[in-house]
């Protein structure tokens, strides 16, 4: 694609606005109406009764997650922050216990773990896969770590058979943030479901939604049993239960309503097309823009699916010779929507520079409870810290339809951006 750059008064690529990814339909339209039409828009009791676990349409929602899922035990909650909020407490982390979790997330990763009084500890990401690094995962255990969260950040699965092997080996937890990877897979299994608990956000803007609202995933029954108890009030339903381990029994109302549920029936039968449409429109992605030269693009390892709910780039500006701002800039001016130049180190922000949470003490961490000094120090995890620095790029996958035309428009802007390099490169030169 040749022509003036947008950036320096030339014609755009992109002259006008791509379709909103929107998989709500008629069928989710006529759900919904059929719930309210019935009058029982939710029937959650917070006491132990047979409605303690929800309406007809929570419970038809669970059992399909767990026969599409292939999991014993799905249960929904009103938000995946709930859900992580609810897994951490599941597990039984205590008061001071360190929860190993990387910093390239959404920040609900780490207050999930702080909900408990216990300590967020930042170990690095891959730099192919951008999840966990197993690496920095080993080296940041100590006497006081009892669990691991691994994030499948932008639709990849976090390496599980090599974080599994460490928690076994420390006897460890494992909880599977799979909020944007639903559907995707590692090894034949979809993620979310290999940990001790996982699970997948049902937020607007991902692969599939409710508008709001999470799955929770596990197979081990007893987790299941307190995942429902922190739902849904645990501390008025555990008497009457017989239940005797009261720990982490404070519940709350994370249930998700009847029209949510009978909205994720449908969704989840679109599922596979919904990520198919991803797929192919990262792989026309990835044949569109190989040869931009220093432009690195999502690798997808045998044996793990990417569900694309973010598409990763890596910039080699040296080899490029402009810096990244100014290359955003001009891809952007060319009409592409969804382009970002920054994800978030979770650890630098201010809850975790100042280490103020609740209160203004200085608690959890000023505080008897927390066992050593735990740093957040910019040069922690390096890796995350470079790319959101210097090298990040991501078009986002989930927020147009990414028709095949709209693809081609796409690779063209970036066609055109790099044969003029060049003007980029002066430009560059001319504001440093």
């Amino acid at each position: 694609m040749s022509g003036q750059l947008a950036l320096l008064g030339g014609s755009k690529t992109i002259d006008g606005p791509f379709k909103p990814y929107q998989p709500i339909g008629k069928e989710e339209a006529d759900a919904a109406r059929r719930v309210i039409e019935s009058g029982v828009l939710s029937k959650f009791i917070g006491a132990w009764h047979e409605d303690f676990f929800g309406g007809p349409k929570v419970r038809e929602f669970e059992r399909q997650c767990e026969q599409y899922f292939d999991v014993k035990h799905a249960i929904t909650v009103n938000s995946w922050t709930s859900g992580l909020i609810a897994a951490v407490g599941a597990i039984g982390i205590e008061p001071g216990d360190e929860v190993i979790v990387p910093p390239w997330t959404m920040c609900a990763s780490a207050t999930a773990i702080l909900h408990w009084n216990a300590i967020p500890v930042f170990a690095d990401i891959d730099p192919t896969t951008f999840c966990l690094d197993p690496r920095s995962v080993e080296a940041n255990i100590s006497p006081y770590t009892k669990a691991i969260m691994a994030v499948d950040i932008f639709g990849h699965p976090a390496d599980m058979d090599a974080l599994m092997d460490i928690a076994r080996r420390h006897g460890l937890k494992v909880i599977s943030d799979s909020a944007q990877a639903p559907g995707a897979r590692y090894k034949g299994k979809y993620a979310g479901t290999l940990a001790d608990v996982g699970g997948i956000s049902l937020n607007y803007h991902k692969h599939i939604h409710t508008g709001e609202g999470g799955v929770l995933f596990t197979n081990d029954d007893r987790i299941a049993d307190r995942l429902r108890l922190i739902r849904n009030h645990a501390e008025a339903v555990v008497g009457d239960m017989g239940v005797d381990d009261l720990t982490n029994m404070i519940g709350y109302n994370f249930r998700l309503g009847e029209i949510e549920c009978a909205i994720g029936i449908e969704q989840l039968k679109k599922l596979p097309t919904l990520i198919g449409s991803r797929q192919r429109a990262a792989l026309r992605l990835s044949e569109g823009l190989a040869g931009c030269e220093g432009l690195q693009l999502p690798l997808v390892t045998q044996g793990y699916e990417h569900a694309f709910y973010v598409y990763p780039m890596l910039l080699n500006t040296d080899t490029i010779g402009v810096q990244r701002e100014l290359l955003v800039k001009a891809l952007a001016a060319e009409g592409i929507p969804g382009l970002s130049n920054r994800y978030q180190n979770v650890h630098l922000l201010p809850i975790f520079q100042r280490k103020i949470a609740f209160g203004k003490k200085g608690f959890p961490w000023q505080s008897e409870i927390c066992k050593r000094e735990v740093s957040y120090r910019k040069g922690i995890c390096p890796v995350a810290e470079d790319f959101n620095d210097r090298r990040y790029l991501g078009f986002s996958m989930c927020s147009h339809v990414l028709e095949d035309n709209e693809i081609e428009k796409v690779v063209a802007a970036f066609q055109k951006v790099w044969s003029g390099l060049h003007e980029l490169r002066e430009l560059n030169n001319e504001q440093r």
